[in-house]
């Protein structure tokens, strides 16, 4: 079970890390739009853990006998997640340090701006900006950036996980008497 947890972890990991680190130099430059980023990395987030079902079937049909259970179908699919999860999570550190400006600061720019098109309030505006700036300090903390980075992917993996243990479990039938 390792090795499948490992080899399939690894390459999901691979798979949305490297799209990662390629896609945030293109926010950068302004090739890509913070507008569709959500959609373009929660898209890329599904199709790297799809994985998770490939790993659960391997695991399925060439080390348990062709059955599984559900319990322990979703105990490899969340540590796929997990896997996956830490090299996401350590992707986003590297690229995080070694961007040219504060993508922090242009992501806010951004939200503020889309609020003053959608009409907002100055109350309102000066709440989010201070909620941002507050945000922006504890995102400082590594420990902290890296904890929430993790938990933008999990939730994904977490459903692919559960829906991959649901449709691919199969338990042993017992034999006619």
């Amino acid at each position: 079970m390792k090795k499948i947890v490992l080899v399939y972890g690894l390459i999901a990991g691979a798979i949305v890390g490297a799209l990662l680190l390629i896609t945030m130099p293109l926010y950068e430059s302004g090739t890509l739009k913070f507008e569709n980023g959500h959609l373009l990395g929660y898209t890329t987030m599904v199709v790297a853990l799809s994985l998770v079902f490939f790993g659960i079937r391997s695991f399925r049909d060439n080390h348990s006998s062709g059955t599984i259970t559900f319990w322990n179908g979703l105990k490899i699919g969340l540590l796929i997640t997990l896997v996956a999860s830490l090299i996401y999570a350590l992707s986003w550190e590297i690229s995080y340090n070694t961007m040219k400006g504060d993508f922090l600061k242009l992501m806010n720019e951004k939200s503020m701006e889309k609020m003053k098109e959608q009409g907002a309030s100055e109350a309102s505006l000066a709440q989010a900006q201070k909620q941002m700036d507050d945000f922006a300090v504890m995102y400082k903390n590594p420990i902290f950036r890296f904890t929430i980075t993790m938990l933008e992917i999990a939730p994904v993996g977490i459903v692919i996980s559960l829906l991959s243990a649901g449709l691919l479990r199969r338990k042993e039938f017992l034999p006619s008497t």
